[in-house]
């Protein structure tokens, strides 16, 4: 395993390029099969109809279990943190793991109710993943601030916060203006009157997406100093 990989850090790794896959090869085979438009379609657009709604769906899924899994590392790596120099209430971090795993259960709704099938079902799960998403990044981005400089550096902190600012300002026009279109679709047309409202949505939509899995790139150096272990105890009482 590379030297970068050493620890837990093959987790947020995992991540960041299983959902980067995720979102890449549901596009491609979306576009190539000719059921969406190339130009900024909705992510969710990309896994509505067969095949791409399989590759879609199962990716997803995959990766909302390793975001899980990550968030809930991140949160043990804090707690660890905190007991050995106390730098926040373990409050602020059970609050952020809970808004995260919240998001994971969004993309869970996401993956396995498409778009086109139950739009109220998937639109929720959309919205609570987005929405949970960027605010466990902007509550973990604090949360360096406050363990820096000791676990963190300064530029590390930077750039999270940096990243969960753009999120947060992209969040708000991508719900406002996906509200405002009124019919769910997925080939537009540039002279339908929605169309400014779903092309500033989506380019708002994919930023989010990006903004979250660069994010979690920035996780890997924090998992790289952690191990894991499974101990098993057999008992004779049977």
């Amino acid at each position: 395993m590379p030297r970068f990989l050493k620890g837990m850090a093959f987790v947020p790794f995992l991540l960041v390029t299983w959902s980067s896959a995720a979102f890449i090869i549901s596009y491609v085979v979306a576009v190539l099969s000719g059921h969406v438009n190339p130009f900024l379609p909705y992510i969710s657009d990309t896994g509505t109809t067969p095949p791409e709604s399989g590759i879609f769906g199962f990716m997803i899924n995959f990766s909302a279990f390793l975001g899980a899994a990550t968030m809930y590392t991140r949160y043990k790596i804090v707690e660890k943190q905190n007991q050995t120099s106390y730098f926040s209430t373990p409050v602020f971090n059970l609050v952020s793991l809970v808004l995260g795993l919240a998001g994971c259960i969004g993309m869970g709704i996401v993956a396995n109710f498409q778009e086109l099938a139950v739009p109220v079902v998937h639109d929720g799960g959309a919205l609570l993943a987005f929405v949970c998403g960027v605010v466990y990044t902007l509550l973990q981005s604090i949360i360096s601030y406050k363990s820096c400089p000791q676990w963190n550096t300064l530029s590390t902190c930077r750039v999270r916060m940096a990243i969960s600012f753009i999120s947060c300002a992209a969040v708000i026009p991508m719900i406002t203006c996906a509200s405002l279109i009124s019919i769910t679709k997925l080939e537009w047309n540039p002279q339908e009157k929605d169309y400014a409202y779903h092309v500033v949505s989506a380019i708002c939509e994919w930023t989010v997406a990006f903004g979250f899995i660069f994010y979690f790139l920035t996780f890997i150096h924090d998992f790289q100093s952690v191990t894991l272990k499974i101990s098993t105890e057999l008992n004779n009482d049977i």
